[in-house]
């Protein structure tokens, strides 16, 4: 039988050392890391609302300047002047904040349930593209009391948008023109 080199063995202790750090640091439970984040169960309704408004993408359109990469929270949700053009004719995203005027401050709770959950506005007409108001129409009972609470929360911004333009008319500013739907995409014809 051959002895181990007597030069080998100081070799092998520092690594047979690290494999047994590695296999003790990887099978003991880590501590968990909390987050500022509080968990659901412990958020206020306004906090709750502000979640959700973010990861539903509410400030994508609503906010200035979050389509050009420079979101300004300082007037967040007051809605934005760039247009989006389809066979609609062109809309824009409306100012979501309090304000009496141009935003909606003087909406009702209902109102703006039932914008969100049919897509019509206060007054009687349709939301036009893009907005996914069909996705908010899914939000639970609790969730929309939320999203309101935190749009009532907001700071008002007195802006008012553009209004929509109709189809043919011509609109200016900055626009995203979407194209015709290709066949798979068009919709069917209404139901008589």
């Amino acid at each position: 039988m051959r002895q181990p080199h007597p030069h080998r063995f100081p070799l092998l202790l520092p690594a047979a050392l690290a494999a047994l750090v590695a296999f003790v640091s990887c099978s003991t439970r880590q501590p968990e890391t909390t987050t500022s984040t509080p968990t659901a169960a412990v958020m206020t309704a306004v906090e709750r609302g502000k979640y959700l408004v973010t990861v539903s993408g509410c400030n994508d359109c609503h906010t200035p300047g979050a389509l050009f990469g420079a979101p300004d929270f300082a007037r967040a949700l007051s809605g934005s002047e760039l247009g989006w053009s389809g066979p609609w004719g062109v809309t824009y995203a409306s100012n979501l904040t309090p304000d009496m005027e141009t935003g909606i401050g003087a909406w009702t709770d209902a109102e703006i349930e039932r914008a969100l959950r049919s897509g019509i506005k206060r007054d009687g007409t349709a939301i036009g593209p893009p907005m996914p108001w069909p996705e908010f129409a899914q939000y639970t009972p609790d969730d929309m009391a939320a999203v309101i609470a935190y749009l009532r929360s907001l700071p008002a911004v007195p802006h008012k948008n553009p209004a929509r333009v109709m189809p043919g008319q011509k609109a200016t500013g900055s626009i995203v023109t979407l194209p015709a739907p290709s066949l798979w995409d068009v919709p069917p014809p209404p139901k008589k």
